[in-house]
């Protein structure tokens, strides 16, 4: 056999049994959690995002007779839930908890501005932002017109 033919016959064989790479690992569940800071971080945002639905007169009526203690209590633990951490959401469904209320698609999208506010203001990454919200869009079925 020629040479190159054979180093290049060597070249393919080596190629073959060479280790391929494996795929990327799936991030960990609670990857987003600890973007946020964990429960901390998720605390933080979960202060601020209070303190601006308080100021925010869009919405701000719509929790006039409502525990803020409690409320606060639970959107932590749902957060810190849907983001892979360690917490059981302990309240009811969204159904459940919004029904009868009758919230519009201004009230949901208030809401929303209000938490993206909060996360900027504690300085979350905008990519941490967006993971957080894709999480959290599915449930304006279960919370508008009910």
């Amino acid at each position: 056999m020629k040479p190159i033919v054979l180093a290049v016959l060597l070249a393919g064989l080596a190629a073959c049994s060479a280790p391929t790479t494996k795929p990327a690992a799936p991030p960990p569940k609670d990857a987003l959690y600890r973007e946020l800071g964990g429960s901390d971080g998720i605390r933080r945002v979960v202060d601020v995002f209070f303190a601006r639905i308080n100021g925010d007169a869009r919405i701000n009526t719509l929790f006039r007779n409502v525990d803020h203690d409690d409320l606060k209590r639970l959107v932590n633990e749902q957060l810190c839930e849907a983001t892979g951490g360690p917490c059981k959401y302990t309240g009811r469904s969204m159904e459940e908890a919004h029904s009868g209320l009758n919230l519009t698609n201004a009230d949901f999208d208030a809401f929303v501005a209000d938490l993206v506010s909060a996360m900027d203001e504690v300085k979350v990454p905008k990519t941490s932002q967006k993971k957080l919200l894709a999480l959290l869009a599915p449930m304006r079925p279960q919370i508008v017109g009910k």
